[in-house]
């Protein structure tokens, strides 16, 4: 598996231990492990108002709710993240090959990228619930 977060030098960095203090169970798993939340299981999936979706790990703005749509694959779904915010590396876990995104800031897994989303970006960020807060506007 292609851990970024162990090749790179990112602006916000903890330890392990920091990180296990920082972030629940869940949420170290998912970002910090690579893992992923149970589809439909995030309230984030469902989030409808206008705002803006960060970083649980750094704060960092990653998307804004206006480029939120429902994909239905029970993961909250964006068509384009904010500039510079993502980064994606080459993911070949389970004998698949998709694009990975992670926060640019702190490293942490966020999800995949997929090319199937709506005009105008074409593009799915699959992004797991628990790796962002939200605050609505």
């Amino acid at each position: 598996m292609h851990t970024p977060t162990q090749t790179k030098q990112y602006p916000v960095t903890h330890t392990d231990a920091e990180w296990r203090k920082l972030l629940t169970p869940e949420q170290y798993e998912v970002m910090r492990r690579h893992g992923t939340e149970r589809p439909g299981s995030c309230a984030l999936n469902y989030e409808k108002r206008g705002g803006t979706f960060t970083c649980v790990g750094c704060g960092q703005t990653l998307f804004k709710s206006k480029t939120k749509f429902e994909s239905g694959t029970g993961w909250p779904s964006f068509n384009d993240p904010e500039p510079g915010a993502v980064e994606e590396s080459h993911d070949t876990t389970y004998g698949m090959r998709r694009t990975e995104v992670h926060c640019s800031r702190c490293g942490s897994h966020l999800g995949h990228v997929f090319p199937d989303g709506p005009p105008p970006t074409h593009q799915r960020y699959c992004i797991n619930g628990v790796a962002m807060n939200f605050k609505a506007e």
